[in-house]
């Protein structure tokens, strides 16, 4: 059973044909992150004799607590092993029209000769087996050691794929003034790019999920802004590159869509208050857009856990949601992430930050008005996800559509003056 500080795992073996050999006995993993791959190829390996890669999650049982108590994967081997399996269904390897590349047989193997073909380009060699990291619709994660140190394999859906391409724009350079010098984004160093793959150099320290400090907080704000400062004259560049347009007029459709799809979850009142939301859009942009702060770069998922660093000296991660927009759209899921004292710091912090940026401008009215858009586009971003991905990932996103939608019905109702 699982105790909420591990997994009880089963794998469904394949072949790198797709050929299904069976179901393995039950065995524990650490962490209960159903995504995190390591450690299931970590405790297969401990408790079965079995080398695996793990390709998609089959299916969650949870506790009535929703804690996971057993959780079943498709897991890929190179031969039929000498263990006990038991029947399981060949359909579980054959593919559907929604499945990403890496959740397919044979699908990781593929991504991991592009790397390695890519490094050697370069003249970096391997020094030890590719570990993964993590898998699930979003993304597919790989560590690669090599004689230079460590780098990272990183593949990502269609409606991601732009993020190999902005992280290159904004390592380039960045302005920091007309008389002053340039340097980098605070981004990750792209060693090479193709559809939907991308290899990253290694960057020192920590990923900040938890117990990041105020101080760190501010600033992780602080680079955002920089960042969406020096992109805003470049919205044209921006889309060019593949990002999704969340100006308020381009939110409308999906939010309508996002709204009709969770409708049925949703009490009669909350649904109005969306719809009026929706319906206002066009006059709620011509207040924010009197309040003076551009459209440009917005991260898509800013939040502590993709910042990594130590210390101040601070890298932004995963640019995959990226799209254009306001700025202060990043506010809903970095607020919804950290210790609610610190979430009101960070609001202050944030409009200081883009009042310095932009005088005259009003980024606290901004603040106001966009709340309810934010937590507006999370919705719309999670019923995106819904849409595209296979239904056995869809356990992973199903509620937020609703969830998003009735916080934004929260915040109208919350701030009726600036409706």
């Amino acid at each position: 059973m699982g105790d909420g500080r591990t997994r009880e795992v089963e794998l469904v073996l394949c072949l790198p044909t797709g050929e299904v050999l069976g179901t393995t006995a039950r065995f524990s993993a650490e962490q209960p992150w159903t995504m995190l791959a390591s450690e299931v190829v970590t405790a297969a390996r401990a408790s079965l004799g079995l080398e695996v890669i793990v390709l998609r999650l089959l299916e969650v049982v949870r506790r009535a607590d929703g804690v996971p108590d057993l959780v079943r994967y498709l897991a890929e081997v190179d031969a039929v092993p000498q263990i006990g399996l038991t029947d399981a269904a060949a359909r579980v390897a054959a593919s559907v029209p929604l499945r990403m590349p890496w959740a397919e047989p044979g699908g990781p193997t593929r991504a991991l000769r592009w790397a390695a073909h890519e490094l050697a380009e370069r003249g970096v060699a391997l020094t030890a087996p590719a570990q993964q990291v993590r898998t699930w619709n979003l993304s597919s994660v790989w560590r690669l050691p090599t004689g230079r140190g460590d780098v990272w394999l990183k593949q990502v859906p269609p409606f991601f794929a732009h993020e190999g391409g902005i992280i290159e724009r904004l390592g380039r350079r960045e302005r920091l003034g007309r008389d002053e010098p340039h340097r980098r984004h605070p981004v990750p160093h792209v060693i090479a790019r193709d559809d939907g793959l991308v290899l990253l150099a290694d960057i020192p320290g920590d990923d900040l999920h938890d117990g990041s400090t105020v101080e760190q907080q501010r600033a992780m704000i602080d680079l955002l802004v920089g960042i969406q400062f020096d992109q805003a004259g470049a919205v044209d560049d921006l889309l060019a590159l593949g990002l999704p347009d969340w100006r308020m007029p381009a939110l409308a459709a999906p939010a309508t869509h996002a709204l009709e799809t969770a409708a049925d979850r949703l009490e009669p009142a909350l649904r109005e208050s969306v719809r009026a939301l929706v319906d206002g859009l066009d006059v709620r942009a011509a207040r924010v857009v009197a309040c003076g702060l551009p459209d440009t770069l917005v991260h898509g998922d800013f939040a502590p856990g993709n910042v990594r660093g130590r210390g101040l000296d601070l890298t932004l991660l995963d640019w995959g949601d990226s799209g254009v927009g306001h700025p202060l759209l990043d506010a809903a899921a970095f607020t919804d992430r950290v210790d609610a004292g610190h979430a009101e710091l960070a609001r202050r912090h944030w409009t200081d930050a883009w009042a310095t940026a932009v005088p005259g401008s009003d980024p606290a009215r901004a603040a106001l008005l966009l709340a309810p858009v934010a937590a507006l586009r999370q919705a719309v971003i999670y019923q995106g996800f819904l849409d595209r991905i296979e239904p056995d990932e869809r356990v992973y996103h199903r509620d937020d559509p609703a969830t998003w939608l009735a916080r934004a019905a929260d915040l109208v109702a919350a701030d009726p003056q600036v409706r």
